[in-house]
């Protein structure tokens, strides 16, 4: 199963929006057939094993199969995998987590079982959810998970009181950073950030096969349609006040303009969240400015935090997030680690809302 998980990997930048996953054959203690899922359309890993195998003259016939999500049973882009595996007449299926997408749940492993196929699950089932933990997320409730990624120093600064952020962490952070937004589906930021940063928000510091949907908050489409956002694959501009006239240069430069308000005239963000989902959008990364940060972890929007915090100090100068003072300690709110690491000079931090 860990040699699965490793071949699941390989499909971390290219198998959105359908689930990263790897299969691994097994026949008389040794490995026939090797497997991951493939871009959308294209094989699962299921099948990918089965041909690998098949491509190497080897019988899977009475084989052992690891996978690590529940084989599909329902036609989507391709046919089912359970049902591939029940024609190569495999013996056992080992699974590390079931699959929550109403079209499979539970059916995968009941069709192989009434086949007469043993089945197994819950082998590392941890290391597998984590893997997909965007995909399973919006299968369950409808929503990206949300990864918040900010910058700081130790006194939890992200920019000097005039506004200067460039740069606070060193390059293998920031590198570290361009990893993150490679495997999410959406990245996105604010019109704040937008006007003082004139960021591109894509992936250079690493080679990937596909750059995210670039997404930017901007509740009263006052964005320059010379923004370096803007620039190479459409952006999907989200606001809360319409402007007949901006949108239609927007969307002539083949972008594209969502409308979601709240009450308050500004950008509901729950509703955009859900919009996303929609959208299949499995991993939403966010690089904001800490007025947008706070406005998202006050909405409960945000799953986890990505801190990357240097050795400096600032002093009296910008935070992380714009939150509302509290008068009890009782109201604070928790999280808990979830990883802690060195990158370079700094410190990569993991931090997940409980």
């Amino acid at each position: 199963m860990r040699l699965a998980l490793e071949m699941a990997a390989k499909g971390m930048l290219t198998t959105a929006p359908n689930p990263r996953v790897g299969c691994v054959i097994v026949k008389e203690n040794r490995i026939i057939g090797l497997g991951h899922t493939q871009p959308v359309g294209h094989a699962h890993a299921e099948v990918q094993a089965l041909n690998d195998a098949a491509s190497k003259g080897f019988d899977v016939e009475g084989a052992t199969v690891y996978v690590t999500l529940e084989p599909c049973s329902h036609h989507g882009r391709t046919p089912p995998c359970a049902d591939a595996l029940i024609r190569a007449r495999v013996g056992r299926v080992v699974i590390a987590i079931g699959d929550p997408n109403p079209l499979v749940a539970g059916q995968g492993l009941a069709r192989l079982q009434a086949a007469g196929i043993q089945v197994t699950s819950g082998v590392m089932e941890d290391e597998a959810r984590e893997m997909n933990i965007g995909f399973l997320k919006r299968m369950q409730y409808g929503r990206p998970w949300v990864r918040l990624k900010t910058a700081a120093t130790l006194d939890g600064k992200t920019a000097l009181h005039n506004g200067i952020s460039q740069w606070i962490t060193g390059d293998e952070a920031r590198a570290d950073g361009h990893v993150w937004r490679a495997r999410a589906c959406a990245i996105l930021t604010g019109i704040g950030t937008v006007m003082e940063d004139d960021p591109q928000l894509t992936v250079r510091a690493i080679d990937t096969p596909r750059q995210p949907l670039r997404i930017v908050i901007d509740s009263r489409l006052q964005i320059s349609t010379h923004a370096r956002v803007l620039q190479g694959s459409s952006t999907l501009i989200v606001a809360a006040q319409a402007d007949a006239a901006k949108e239609a240069q927007l969307r002539d430069l083949g972008h594209e303009v969502v409308l979601l308000a709240n009450s308050e005239g500004k950008v509901e963000l729950p509703a955009l969240m859900e919009e996303l989902g929609r959208r299949q959008i499995n991993e939403l990364h966010v690089e904001a400015g800490f007025k947008l940060n706070g406005s998202l972890i006050r909405e409960g929007c945000v799953d986890e935090l990505l801190v990357y915090l240097a050795p400096s100090l600032l002093g009296d100068a910008q935070g992380m997030f714009n939150l509302s003072a509290l008068d009890n300690l009782e109201h604070k709110r928790n999280l808990v680690f979830h990883d802690i690491k060195r990158v370079g000079a700094d410190v990569r931090i993991l931090a997940r809302f409980i």
